[in-house]
């Protein structure tokens, strides 16, 4: 079995990607309204008043345009994230399976979760970190972002700025949350997978 697949790498990047890429409305909605609370700790007025108000506002100041604003490295970093989970998932099971004692059941399916969500973690971080800058930064009367043209000019900003490490600000929770995640789903999976008698991929 050929370590990170092609089929393994494409399929994992395109499903990222594509789910992402509709989603991103509400992941802005979500990062915005994440930022809510700083935004009364520094004592200026909060933007929305709820979800539905949220959507309505960023609706009618930047039109559909706005609501997909940050789409791209949204899209990005679901297409790593997927990508470093499916493929390290996948490679480290088979691995396991045929260079180790270890048989084809939960322990080994736990081993290559955990592995999968840091890699994951690694690759999605900075691009996390990314998107998260452009979905808050202010924007014009036309929605383009005031502070960063791209995601590429985000990157070279903040790397110049404050270093590369700054890339990986909040690894440590992100790392938090897709461990457990790419726990329970892989471990799903494989039951399901098992309780149907389809063949592991």
């Amino acid at each position: 079995f050929p370590l990170f697949g092609r089929k393994a790498v494409v399929g994992g990047m395109s499903a990222g990607a594509i789910g992402q890429f509709f989603a991103s409305p509400t992941d802005l909605v979500k990062v915005q309204m994440q930022m809510e609370g700083k935004r009364k700790l520094e004592g200026k007025p909060l933007r929305f008043r709820g979800v539905h108000h949220a959507f309505v506002k960023i609706l009618s100041e930047g039109g559909i345009r706005g609501l997909w604003a940050g789409w791209v490295p949204n899209v990005q970093r679901a297409a790593l994230v997927n990508m470093g989970d499916l493929t390290t998932y996948d490679s480290v099971k088979h691995f396991l399976l045929l260079n180790t004692p270890l048989v084809d059941n939960s322990v080994t399916h736990s081993v290559a979760s955990c592995c999968s969500g840091l890699v994951a973690a690694v690759l999605g971080t900075p691009a996390d970190v990314v998107k998260t800058r452009i979905m808050n930064q202010p924007r014009d009367e036309h929605g383009r972002g005031l502070l960063y043209k791209s995601s590429m000019d985000c990157l070279i900003q903040t790397v110049k700025g404050e270093g590369f490490i700054s890339l990986y600000k909040g690894f440590i929770p992100t790392w938090m949350r897709m461990a457990p995640w790419s726990l329970v789903f892989w471990l799903t999976y494989e039951q399901i997978r098992r309780i149907c008698g389809i063949s592991s991929f």
